[in-house]
């Protein structure tokens, strides 16, 4: 009884030892991947020809959806600096979506609000009420702010898809800062490639830190915690390289809410944003792959690393828990909803590659790493490994992954060279080194935590954020920005 007890403690020991392997290869590959994109991009930067498409006025227009609730502190610089974008043709749809401060009171003052008596379609369908539309006195069709009842950030988003004028969709945080050429440099393949390209997502970074001025941000540092400092790190890993490496073999299924730019008429086909899922804006992907894929069209859904959309990331503990349940369980619930794409061949590399991918590697991944602590220790307490394997298992789980992560510091520098300072890039290399201790522990029970709530089907629940970056000393209570971040109903 006892050899067959160790001999299951050992060969469960190996087995995580070889899913570590794997784990961290698998980011390494797409690392490789994105060097790569990275290389090309910088090669034809100088020719990509983005004054020309600014100039043309064959450069399809865009309709920029900001879904707003509770943002009264921040609303007005946001969209100022929306306003403020260099691209030729576009408006700004702002959907209130119930606030219960003066979200709308400083919208109206600021930009002298009038009502005016416009029929919102239903081509999306939403659940809440829309109450009133409101333009600036003398508008030019640039700014248009919605009011409606409280239904959530995929139902404002659906009624903000409703009001969109022009063909292309671009959804953006309200709490977000993006770069004056952002709107411009994500919407060009859609200007390079009209007939295939159906979504395309830009690069989300941390701006915690970094000084703002006028919506703008102009000076790039390193945030003052260690906790936020590790997010960064965290970001430029999982986020820039890992979706740039898989836009380049064709798999991409997150596009960021804070930042993604659809075609307007594929929004509507496939019914707009989910409802039922806290994921919404990867749900939204993956369904739009569904409906490509099943319709045999021949399309493109993309990631360019260069286009940036600064968000504020929690610099408390309470609130990256809270954060991450919701990340994790919002790939629960997708993988889930769309368990039929799952290995099947009919979805090409979606179904044979990308999904099985989150669904061992992402979704699967804390389960694994919690068995991993409990394994190895009693495995060296029972006598089914030695010492020489246990040290061996740490250096795939944590060196491994510690080598991934200052490779992907070192591309982002040699590629983009967003932190300037060499003390910004020191402080990056030693939050890599402190992430694998207790970070990533406490991140994986949180994860877990937030599966088994999205299997149980418990009702989701939305926290606040103390705003404390941008380079500021205000205090300002809002939304927290996620990947799947949306307004309480």
């Amino acid at each position: 009884m006892r050899d067959s007890v160790l001999a299951v403690l050992r060969g469960a020991d190996y087995a995580v030892f070889g899913y570590f392997i794997a784990l961290n290869s698998s980011y390494l590959i797409m690392i490789v991947l994105a060097s790569v994109e990275f290389a090309k991009h910088l090669r034809r930067a100088a020719f990509t020809g983005s004054d020309d498409m600014f100039r043309s006025p064959l450069t399809l227009p865009v309709t920029v959806i900001v879904p707003a609730y509770n943002e009264g502190a921040g609303i007005v610089p946001a969209v100022q600096a929306m306003t403020a974008l260099r691209y030729p043709r576009y408006e700004i749809v702002v959907v209130d979506d119930g606030s219960s401060d003066d979200t709308f009171d400083k919208l109206r003052e600021h930009f002298d609000l009038v009502e005016v008596p416009r029929v919102v379609p239903s081509e999306v369908p939403y659940e809440s009420q829309v109450l009133s539309v409101h333009v600036p006195r003398g508008d030019t069709g640039s700014l248009t702010v919605v009011r409606k009842t409280n239904g959530g950030k995929s139902d404002a988003l659906n009624v903000g898809i409703n009001l969109a004028r022009h063909p292309l969709v671009c959804m953006v945080d309200a709490d977000s800062v993006l770069d004056p050429d952002a709107l411009l440099s994500v919407a060009k393949p859609f200007a390079d490639d009209p007939l295939r390209v159906a979504a395309c997502g830009g690069v989300v970074r941390i701006a915690n830190g970094c000084k703002v001025v006028a919506g703008r941000v102009v000076d790039v540092r390193m945030p003052r915690t260690w906790l936020v400092r590790i997010q960064i790190v965290e970001y430029l890993r999982a986020f820039l390289m890992s979706r740039t490496g898989w836009s380049r073999i064709g798999g991409l299924v997150v596009i960021s809410g804070a930042f993604g730019v659809f075609r307007r008429d594929l929004l509507v086909a496939i019914g707009g944003m989910a409802t039922d899922t806290i994921g919404e804006d990867a749900e939204l992907v993956v369904r739009l792959h569904h409906y490509l894929r099943d319709r045999g069209e021949d399309y493109r859904v993309i990631f360019v690393a260069e286009p940036v959309s600064w968000s504020e990331a929690p610099s408390h503990w309470k609130v990256l828990g809270s954060q991450r349940r919701r990340w994790h369980r919002g790939i629960a619930e997708i993988l889930t909803k769309h368990r039929h794409m799952v290995f099947n061949p009919r979805y090409g590399r979606i179904g044979l590659v990308a999904l099985p991918y989150y669904l061992i590697f992402e979704l699967l991944a804390p389960f694994v790493e919690l068995a991993a602590l409990v394994l190895l220790p009693l495995g060296l307490w029972a006598d089914a490994i030695d010492v020489g394997f246990a040290w061996r298992f740490a250096l795939v789980a944590y060196g491994y992954g510690l080598l991934v992560s200052l490779v992907a510091l070192f591309i982002e520098e040699v590629s983009f060279h967003r932190y300037p300072r060499w003390s910004d890039m020191l402080r990056g290399v030693v939050a890599a080194v402190l992430e694998n201790f207790g970070y990533r522990q406490v991140l994986a029970i949180w994860q877990v935590w937030g599966a088994i709530a999205a299997w149980h089907g418990r009702p989701a629940v939305w926290g606040t954020m103390t705003r404390t970056g941008f380079d500021s000393h205000e205090d300002v209570v809002v939304a927290p920005p996620t990947e799947t971040v949306g307004t309480p109903k």
